[in-house]
């Protein structure tokens, strides 16, 4: 089983509730198992932070085992020039943790 595709969606949510929007990722399997996450402290906009997930997956995820979270992770965590990403990488990945 291999990870295949990504699906993104910024919404808004209900005033009061949880910040501006709320990145949504639908992970599918290339046999069709489907799995959903949410990403969480992205400090930009929705449209980009969609883009910032869609190209960390094509980048990194696409093709892997989702049972494999841990090699995903330490191949998104050391994807910098160091050991020490951004706030931003780390939410961008935590929609993908889940949804696995």
């Amino acid at each position: 089983m291999k990870l295949q595709q990504i699906e993104t969606w910024a919404t808004v949510p209900p005033t009061g509730i949880g910040g501006t929007f709320w990145v949504i990722v639908r992970l599918t399997t290339d046999n069709g198992i489907q799995g959903i996450g949410e990403c969480y402290g992205i400090p930009v906009s929705g449209d980009i932070a969609c883009q910032m997930v869609e190209d960390t997956f094509e980048r990194y995820i696409a093709g892997e085992s989702p049972f494999n979270v841990e090699m995903l992770f330490r191949r998104v965590y050391s994807a910098g020039f160091t050991q020490r990403p951004d706030v931003s990488m780390m939410g961008v990945f935590s929609g993908m943790e889940i949804a696995v």
